[in-house]
């Protein structure tokens, strides 16, 4: 048995901006989609559809809790996790996280993305994130 390594501050923090570069194309990619059908719908008067600033923020919190949350539990990895060879599994296993356990963790990972500046200070690499979801982030890909 090959022994899990807790990931580190760089490639974590690597996986958490193509993981930010991946909500905001889904977001960019569901705008368009809307104004693609808009288009469709009547192109003689078609405009692109404005989209007030207040609901943008919602929205793309919404977009990365939920796009955590799915990864997490399904897959145990995001894509910027995935490429950075990075998996997020329960404290005291190497399984998937819990629906509820990988929300508080994605909602705490959303709203407090400094959290994960406690990874330098913590002896075992844990982010305030792994503390409060009881998780922890290791390389390496799981075997099925």
């Amino acid at each position: 048995m090959t022994e899990v390594r807790t990931a580190g501050i760089v490639s974590r923090t690597l996986a958490a901006f193509l993981d930010l570069l991946t909500v905001l194309a889904m977001l960019a990619g569901t705008y368009l989609t809307v104004a693609f059908v808009a288009f469709l719908v009547d192109v003689r008067s078609f405009d692109f559809p404005t989209v007030p600033w207040l609901f943008t923020v919602p929205g793309f919190l919404v977009g990365c809790i939920l796009y955590q949350v799915i990864a997490w539990t399904v897959f145990g990895r995001t894509l910027g996790q995935g490429l950075m060879g990075l998996q997020v599994v329960r404290r005291k296993s190497t399984a998937n996280l819990h629906v509820l356990q990988a929300f508080g963790r994605a909602v705490v990972c959303t709203l407090f993305p400094l959290g994960l500046a406690w990874v330098v200070l913590s002896p075992k690499r844990r982010s305030v994130q792994d503390i409060a979801a009881r998780s922890r982030v290791i390389y390496g890909h799981r075997r099925r």
